[in-house]
């Protein structure tokens, strides 16, 4: 089993037991839209981060980016970091119908999948060699301008085709995906996708 220090937050007690069967480390739960309305949970989360970090994962549909969004106004910004599942159609086994938008939440990912999440989050994995090698310039929103990203009409679309060939969420903005190029060091692999070699 994988030793992490951060913390993680899901949406509830199925991605708990999913997450705690690949990763040890401390697993909380957001009780879906509960946390709203629970400044006890809140309360904790905020200690939780200042002392080990914290790492949001919550699932790749439109109700776990409104959760998400509202952490990270909560939450200390320099203490969390946000994992991200991607986009895959499909239905959880122990459900009967599809969610809402088709797509398989957290506890529907295989452990490869959740274990490369908490990498491109930059997770601090225990007893495991950390890449060591100097980051590249980090990435600017002038250069997601520059790249066709964000700021123009057909932006959101550029991004969307974007997002599917990086394995992310179609969910992400501009912001959320810039804050994921620069934890993740992508900006060569971007311009390989966009510009080829």
């Amino acid at each position: 089993m994988i030793r992490i220090r951060e913390a993680i937050l899901v949406e509830g007690r199925y991605d708990v037991h999913t997450i705690k069967q690949v990763v040890d480390t401390i697993v909380l739960e957001t009780g879906g839209f509960r946390i709203f309305k629970d400044k006890e949970q809140l309360t904790l989360l905020r200690r939780v981060a200042q002392r080990r970090g914290l790492i949001i994962l919550t699932d790749s549909d439109g109700a776990g980016f409104v959760i998400r969004g509202y952490l990270k106004g909560a939450l200390p910004a320099d203490r969390i970091k946000q994992a991200y599942i991607p986009d895959i159609a499909g239905k959880e086994r122990r459900k009967r119908h599809v969610s809402k938008e088709g797509k398989l939440g957290v506890e529907g990912m295989t452990p490869a999948i959740l274990i490369q999440a908490l990498h491109r989050a930059g997770a601090t994995f225990i007893d495991q060699p950390q890449n060591e090698q100097p980051g590249s310039i980090p990435v600017t929103k002038q250069d997601l301008y520059a790249w066709g990203l964000s700021g123009r009409t057909d932006s959101a679309v550029r991004r969307v085709a974007l997002l599917a060939q990086l394995g992310l969420p179609q969910h992400m903005s501009a912001n959320a995906l810039l804050d994921c190029i620069n934890a993740c060091d992508m900006r060569e692999e971007i311009e390989t996708m966009l510009y080829g070699d």
